[in-house]
């Protein structure tokens, strides 16, 4: 039987274990320590950010991006339609109302047409959650000019994109406040976790503070707000700091995928890869591809027939506004069908793994030739 192709698994360097064997050996195995005030630094400089939060999920990172931004009860936010649940979810836990904004097909992110015109349909929007999908920056360009101009805050969710740049500019850094993941399928992981950026250490302070319980400076245990376990453990930021030294080579790997995917299924006339704008780099987190119009097989049956051949992969991800939670918001775009809803009925993420072998990727590249040319 062939060995699985997965889609992406986490990618170990070895110096991982340094980190984390000096945090057993001085007993830091709680969500507070040295590897979590060396992981916060270090991340900081690699991004060019001020100030960042370690905490135990993106989600998390979101969450408490809202709480700092006042978000509460019946106030609207706006959010990329086309990402994954944990992006919105929080808005939820606010009790907050979304409205999904749709995909352009330059970058597959947030289209800043259909930003203008729910500006427009909701003047008293309180912020708006831009995502980089799959590792390609937003238009932040134009989006940056839009919300500005309404003096609305961008909550930039870099799940995906760490080590991407738009501009020459590291993702994280383009909202008043930045979050990233760390779950394991990302471009480096720390096991599970995620961190909040931001430049004003104000709002670092204050996350920090909410992501410890609350608890205030007293002697006995004293909440005066309500507080979360949101901080990351010493363990999992001692897995980041190992990751980080490889972080450059990950994108590199990723990058070498993403390449050879397009000079393999390049020649076909019915594929195509995920686009990259030119004034930005991406990190090729994943790759994918969406089929044109007149092919003789949709994506789902080739996921199918790839299954069947021990080969992982995806559909790309389902937007929000065709999720039964969340039917009854409203969600904006500038065509007649969604962008996203077009780009999700005819997607799907290939197996982008740093550990798969040239013959392996060469392999799902003609399977998925031979699939559609049959």
């Amino acid at each position: 039987m062939s060995k699985v192709i997965p889609l992406s698994n986490p990618a170990l360097n070895g110096t991982e274990m340094m980190y984390i064997q000096e945090a057993f050996d001085t007993n830091w195995v709680a969500p507070i320590g040295p590897n979590v005030d060396e992981f916060e630094k270090e991340l900081a400089a690699y991004i060019g950010a001020s100030h960042v939060a370690a905490l135990s999920s993106g989600t998390a990172a979101i969450h408490l991006s809202l709480k700092a931004l006042g978000i509460s009860n019946g106030d609207i936010v706006f959010c990329s339609d086309m990402t994954f649940a944990a992006t919105c979810n929080p808005i939820k836990y606010e009790r907050a109302t979304p409205v999904f904004i749709d995909s352009e097909p330059d970058s597959w992110n947030m289209c800043p047409e259909a930003l203008e015109l729910a500006f427009k349909k909701y003047p008293d929007v309180k912020a708006v959650i831009v995502v980089n999908l799959y590792g390609t920056p937003a238009k932040f360009d134009q989006i940056t000019e839009i919300c500005d101009r309404y003096n609305v805050p961008i909550i930039e969710d870099a799940a995906e994109s760490l080590g991407s740049t738009f501009e020459g500019k590291q993702t994280g850094r383009f909202g008043y406040i930045g979050i990233l993941s760390f779950n394991g399928n990302k471009i480096i992981t720390t096991s599970g976790g995620g961190a909040l950026i931001c430049a004003h250490e104000d709002i670092i302070k204050k996350s920090k503070f909410w992501s410890t319980q609350s608890r205030d400076p007293a002697r006995h245990y004293q909440h005066s707000e309500l507080g979360y376990n949101y901080r990351m453990s010493n363990i999992c930021a001692g897995i980041g700091r190992g990751q980080l030294n490889t972080l450059d080579l990950r994108v590199s790997q990723k990058t070498g995928i993403y390449s050879r995917y397009a000079a393999l299924l390049g020649g076909n006339e019915f594929i195509r890869m995920n686009p990259v704008p030119s004034n930005c780099k991406a990190n090729h987190w994943l790759s994918c591809l969406t089929l044109e119009n007149g092919c003789p097989i949709t994506a789902v049956e080739i996921m199918e027939q790839l299954e069947q051949e021990r080969i992982e992969t995806r559909p790309l991800w389902k937007p929000m506004s065709l999720q039964p939670f969340y039917a009854d918001c409203d969600s904006v775009s500038v065509t007649t069908i969604p962008v996203c809803h077009d780009l999700f009925s005819r997607g799907m993420c290939l197996p982008s793994d740093v550990n798969m072998t040239a013959s392996e990727q060469d392999r799902v590249c003609e399977l998925i030739n031979k699939l559609i040319n049959r």
